[in-house]
């Protein structure tokens, strides 16, 4: 399996923080328009809970849709979630969200364990998918600098 490492500091208390990053309503703001997120599952609760199921819509290459289902299996509220896909174009995938109160903010930690489709074509498509996932957390990172309006970001 591979594995994807991500973290960011956050000025912001672990209470902000989780209220933001466990609501699926907020992943459209950090997520590349390019990729064409739709999040079809209706939430209506603050965050999310252990074996929420949400189905989204994906376009991660040539534009063509793809369905995309993720189940949260595991939250300890404000500190940490993960969902894995059931359904989507990874043959698994395991995003491990984790906040850890540090000074006066949050540093927030991304795992993602994933394994790609089909071993054949594996190795041709893991520099591409590697690439796609440093822009979307790239992404993410401008992003949530505006949305926390972060001044200091170096």
């Amino acid at each position: 399996m591979l594995v994807f490492n991500r973290s960011q500091f956050i000025p912001i208390s672990i209470e902000e923080a989780w209220d933001f990053f466990s609501s699926p309503n907020n992943l459209a703001l950090i997520t590349p328009e390019e990729l064409g997120l739709e999040i079809k599952t209706k939430f209506n609760r603050k965050s999310v809970k252990e074996n929420d199921l949400i189905d989204y819509t994906v376009r991660p290459i040539l534009n063509i849709p793809m369905k995309w289902k993720t189940e949260i299996t595991y939250v300890n509220e404000p500190y940490c979630f993960v969902d894995e896909q059931l359904e989507g174009p990874y043959k698994k995938w395991i995003h491990k969200h984790t906040f850890e109160k540090v000074g006066n903010g949050v540093m927030m930690y991304d795992e993602v364990k994933y394994e790609l489709p089909l071993k054949f074509i594996s190795k041709f498509m893991l520099g591409f998918i590697k690439k796609k996932l440093n822009h979307i957390f790239d992404y993410r990172t401008t992003q949530l600098i505006q949305i926390f309006n972060i001044k200091d970001a170096a």
